[in-house]
């Protein structure tokens, strides 16, 4: 199922077809990927029904494959959610394989997500991100987003939070400056 479109990706619901549940493996048990990521316990066909479940209960809000239009190569994982212990904050995250870092598909799904949110009402937006990933604090700078600075509020660890409030006259259907 799709949920949205950029110019070069779909983003979509993960699935438990065998390639999607390659792919969640090969990117969530890769140390250059976790080193980034709150300790957990992962296994693929668990994390695909949690992450439906999310889906489903929560309207505009979900993780989801970020897939290339042109090669159908689902290439990471863009998130948009409330932040789990939060008070109401929403999040924007990324985790991208590897072999797709450094060709802009972590800011453009990011940004669709965010534009999405922005259309549905939400006044704001954070990123969490783990100190000296510097790589995804480039992508909260490309996509406007200023530090807050950081915080042990979240997932156990110390991460550097950053935040992008909604542009003026951003309505339903509009798109956020580029």
């Amino acid at each position: 199922m799709t949920i949205y479109q950029t110019e070069r990706l779909v983003v979509r619901e993960w699935t438990h077809d065998r390639a999607d549940i390659d792919r969640i493996t090969d990117i969530y048990t890769r140390d250059e990927v976790t080193r980034w990521l709150p300790p957990r316990d992962f296994e693929a066909t668990a994390t695909v029904d949690r992450w439906h479940a999310l889906n489903r209960r929560d309207h505009g809000f979900g993780v989801w494959a970020v897939e290339v239009r042109r090669s159908g190569v689902a290439v990471g994982t863009v998130l948009f959610q409330p932040i789990v212990g939060g008070d109401g904050e929403i999040e924007v995250g990324w985790h991208l394989h590897p072999d797709s870092w450094g060709n802009g598909y972590a800011t453009e799904a990011a940004r669709g997500a965010v534009e999405r949110g922005f259309a549905s009402g939400i006044k704001e937006v954070h990123a969490l991100v783990m100190p000296g990933n510097d790589a995804s604090m480039a992508v909260c700078r490309r996509l406007g987003m200023t530090t807050v600075g950081r915080t042990g509020r979240f997932y156990g660890v110390e991460l550097e939070m950053f935040r992008l409030g909604a542009p003026a006259g951003i309505s339903s259907g509009q798109r956020m400056p580029t």
